[in-house]
């Protein structure tokens, strides 16, 4: 088969590889289409000792499945399904407690395992859910970015957010954009620089927006919150600067969520988390509960997954790569499709 293989630091290229078979409960697919994450581009930016290569990427994905292995009993051969991006071993305290996503054992693809930059890839059908016939591959294969806008929101309920802000309109900031619009009545603002990527914020229903280059973040925000700050922030980039201006723009008593990784080590204040009384609260993936719902999200219509993303052929992986680093313009989300 063909994949987009990550061979070397500062590497990619197209390479034959084997036809991968399918354990015990695990499918064959055949792969309809692959986003390109965040997570991966930085990866590859800053040789990050996450994933180390020779590896083939790739975790958010949909299929056909084309074989079984032993004891599977949910799927047949023809049937298509859209996967998570991770496998928990289902034995740990947290998977227990119902934490999946946290799971000790946890196998990512395009880590621990074969990624999706390729033609065929197995997964445990735990992994997996029905993709249905009305959604388009490119949008299927976004459900798993949209479970994790859609585990942010559950985990600032809590909060009852009315305002909330979100810094950053790349794929995860847009997607959590929607998923608040879809499953809240809260009001939103959404930060980005680049123009580009704030035409894309309200065209999918971004009331306000602002662009913190041109105008200052912290006086709109008090300006729209009547001097108090959003209920909730959440940092979509994950740079040292955007933590620190998500906590600037949280109300005393609010909270701000990190899903952004961009970059790990900051500098911080911590007496703006302690005397106003702010949380800090990290997210990381979605249950699988949270997949299903991203699927049915997509498949209603109510979210759109389609109209901001550029499919390429696994044989462009490389320029579609090079396109998502530079960041330029209209190039959002890059999804391949073998």
């Amino acid at each position: 088969m063909k994949t987009l293989l990550y061979p070397a630091y500062d590497r990619l290229e197209i390479a034959e590889a084997p036809d991968p078979q399918p354990g015990e409960g695990e499918l064959l697919l055949r792969v309809s289409a692959c986003g390109i994450c965040g997570s991966e581009l930085e990866a590859f930016r800053n040789r990050s000792p996450r994933r180390v290569p020779p590896l083939v990427l790739g975790h958010e994905f949909c299929g056909e499945v084309v074989d079984t292995g032993r004891g599977v009993s949910n799927f047949k051969i023809g049937e298509r399904v859209v996967s998570h991006s991770l496998i928990g071993c289902g034995k740990c305290i947290r998977c227990l407690r119902g934490e999946v996503n946290l799971c000790a054992n946890r196998q990512i693809f395009g880590m621990q395992r074969l990624g999706a930059f390729a033609e065929l890839v197995t997964a445990p059908e735990k992994a997996v859910v029905a993709w249905p016939d009305s959604l388009p591959a490119e949008a299927a294969s976004l459900a798993e970015v949209l479970a994790n806008g859609v585990h942010v929101v559950g985990l600032s309920k809590r909060i009852n957010p009315r305002k909330i802000l979100i810094l950053g309109a790349g794929p995860i900031g847009l997607m959590t954009q929607q998923a608040f619009q879809v499953l809240t009545d809260a009001e939103l603002m959404v930060s980005e620089i680049i123009p580009e990527r704030l035409e894309t914020a309200t065209k999918l229903g971004a009331k306000r927006t602002i662009n913190p280059n041109q105008d200052h973040l912290q006086t709109a925000v008090l300006d729209w919150t009547d001097g108090e700050g959003a209920d909730v922030v959440v940092d979509a980039c994950g740079l040292s600067a955007t933590k620190q201006q998500s906590l600037n723009a949280t109300r005393p008593g609010g909270a701000t969520v990190w899903i952004g990784t961009h970059e790990n080590t900051i500098t911080m204040d911590s007496y703006d988390i302690t005397l106003a009384e702010r949380c800090v609260q990290g997210s990381y993936a979605a249950t699988m509960a949270e997949l299903q719902l991203s699927v049915d999200l997509l498949a209603s219509g109510k979210v759109d997954g389609i109209s901001w993303i550029t499919a390429f052929p696994l044989s462009e992986g490389v320029t579609a790569f090079e396109r998502m680093l530079a960041a330029q313009g209209k190039d959002i989300k890059a999804v391949l499709c073998p």
